[in-house]
């Protein structure tokens, strides 16, 4: 299968700078996988959708203050710094602007030497391994220190870093939202549950990845990004029994899918534990464990279009995005939603 057989136009315009102003007054597309018939709503009108025994199972990741903004300690030059996977204590994978300033040995300080990092190797893609060093709880310095690190496709400023976070967020590690999950609120969680819908949380931690473009001509040749997933015991335990009874499980986003997928061992059934995954999904992929997904309109020719092609099938998923630019919807991690059933 050919990355081109998941382009499509899509006009700047409808590329969403800055969030709504109520978070579950974003536009819904519902997809009927099945048919491929498609009805416009509001995200407030999942609650109508979802039906008492479903199984709603989110990420509940936390975006990291990733972007670090200092100086190279040799030279005094400018230098950014985005901090992509923690890869032991004190040692991560980052992107760095500009590169050629941060070879093999190059140290670099923070908010007038409150973290300095040495470049130790360079990493996957341009990337760089780097070792910080610091006095204190290094969460609490990049509180201090860093920024909200928004895709490079939103180019405003955003006024309230909290709208880049789900309301649920609470275990920190992200470099990207779980943008999908962006539309919820706490008083439509609520209703949620009030009907009897069940919710669970699993935790994937958003690497940049997610954002790079797939560079070859057959998508099966693509090397995936490797994601650090989360899936406790008893959320698995519950997730297995409401499946044993017929209940339906939805995602919400891809990365929720992509933790489901990586950990189900056999149809309907999940193993608890934690790891790094690299699944690839694809159309033809034979889904375990997600019935139904929420999530938000990808980029072209991407990963993420990719995996929701693979659910609802290729042509229905053209056809919905094409319909999508017809109808002006936004588009990515501020834009509108999909709904997947």
């Amino acid at each position: 299968m050919k990355t081109s057989d998941f382009n499509f136009h899509l006009p700047e315009a409808l590329i969403a700078q800055t969030p709504l102003a109520k978070r579950d007054e974003s536009r819904l597309m519902v997809v009927d996988r099945t048919t491929g018939d498609l009805k416009h709503k509001h995200f407030y009108d999942i609650v109508d959708m979802l039906e008492a025994g479903d199984c709603l199972v989110l990420n509940n990741t936390k975006v990291l203050p990733a972007r670090l903004i200092g100086e190279k300690l040799e030279s005094g030059g400018k230098i950014e710094f985005l901090l992509l996977k923690q890869l032991q204590l004190n040692t991560w994978e980052v992107l760095v602007k500009p590169g050629k300033r941060a070879k093999v040995g190059a140290r670099f300080s923070f908010g007038g030497g409150l973290l300095t990092a040495e470049v130790k190797d360079i990493g996957e893609e341009g990337s760089r391994i780097v070792e910080f060093h610091h006095e204190g709880v290094f969460e609490s310095i990049l509180d201090q220190l860093g920024e909200m690190p928004l895709p490079p496709y939103i180019t405003e400023k955003l006024d309230n870093p909290d709208r880049y976070q789900t309301v649920y967020a609470k275990h920190q590690g992200s470099a990207a939202a779980p943008t999908a999950g962006l539309h919820f609120t706490e008083a439509l969680l609520k209703a949620l549950k009030e009907k009897g819908v069940h919710i669970e949380y699993i935790t994937l931690h958003v690497g940049l990845g997610t954002f790079r473009p797939v560079k070859v001509d057959s998508i099966e040749a693509h090397k995936m990004h490797s994601e650090l997933y989360i899936l406790e015991e008893d959320v698995a335990a519950r997730i297995n029994q409401l499946k044993s009874k017929g209940g339906k499980v939805i995602a919400v986003g891809t990365t929720s899918c992509r933790t489901l997928e990586s950990a189900a061992i056999a149809k309907n059934i999940l193993k608890a534990g934690s790891g790094w995954t690299d699944i690839f999904i694809y159309p033809g992929y034979q889904f375990k464990l997600v019935d139904a997904l929420i999530t938000n309109f990808h980029l072209p020719e991407s990963t993420l279009i990719m995996l929701v092609s693979a659910l609802a099938g290729r042509e229905n998923i053209m056809k919905a995005y094409n319909t999508a630019v017809e109808e002006k919807y936004r588009f990515f991690s501020f834009g509108d939603a999909m709904f997947i059933k």
